[in-house]
């Protein structure tokens, strides 16, 4: 798993990164909620373990603009407070699961890893548009205008970054990690399957969609947009 830890109190920050990293998971650590909601948004994550009391800004408005975003990351907020107003209100925000502190270190494990089996199930079944383009997620086959198109791993896994989060821009460095985690090759082979999926999805069209945005990253064009 790669996660993502926005917890201000550094002994249990301590504590949960090494359980996880003695199990070969991948954590990235934020101390506040400003700096949680950068990565939040802009990294590949396959959950994220987010506390409710948090300096700078807290964790339900964390969660709410991660939505709001369009980022569906699993959330897991952690709390001290137990009521069931308190819970309710992290739910409302958006949250997918709640763990009272203090909290079993295994009881996390397990919730993170079913938080993520049902995510993962939920997007195999989604159907993903945006303007004429198509992108079914289980066959992996993308319809243009009534042409199919079967997508390799890779050209899938870039098309899906840019149509969920279309119109707005994709970094290099999120693509990047969503192909290949933190075995980044040579940025040459980013570049051709750019160019590979851009030959197969636009250049047969009168209306480019991919569009590169030069030292940034990608993005999806809508076809009114000048």
């Amino acid at each position: 798993m790669k996660l993502l830890l926005v917890e201000d109190h550094k002994d249990i920050a301590g504590v949960i990164f090494d359980y996880f990293e003695i199990k070969g998971d991948i954590l990235d650590y934020a101390s506040n909620g400003v700096q949680g909601l950068e990565l939040a948004k802009n990294g590949h994550y396959d959950a994220i373990i987010l506390d409710v009391m948090l300096p700078k800004m807290d964790g339900l408005t964390v969660c709410r603009l991660l939505r709001e975003s369009g980022k569906d990351t699993p959330v897991l907020m952690l709390t001290a407070r137990d009521t069931k107003e308190d819970i309710l209100s992290g739910f409302s925000h958006a949250a997918d699961d709640y763990l009272i502190k203090p909290f079993d270190l295994e009881i996390l494990d397990t919730r993170l890893q079913a938080l993520i089996r049902r995510h993962t199930g939920a997007v195999a079944n989604r159907v993903l548009n945006f303007g004429a383009l198509t992108l079914d997620m289980n066959t992996r086959v993308l319809q243009r205008e009534g042409s199919r198109y079967s997508l390799n791993p890779s050209q899938y896994t870039i098309l899906k970054c840019l149509m969920n989060r279309a119109p707005e821009v994709v970094s290099k460095a999120e693509i990047c990690d969503a192909l290949w985690g933190d075995e980044e090759p040579d940025s040459k082979v980013l570049r051709s399957h750019i160019y590979q999926l851009r030959s197969l999805i636009d250049r047969p069209f009168e209306h480019a969609y991919l569009r590169t945005i030069s030292k940034v990253g990608y993005r999806l064009v809508a076809e009114d947009e000048v």
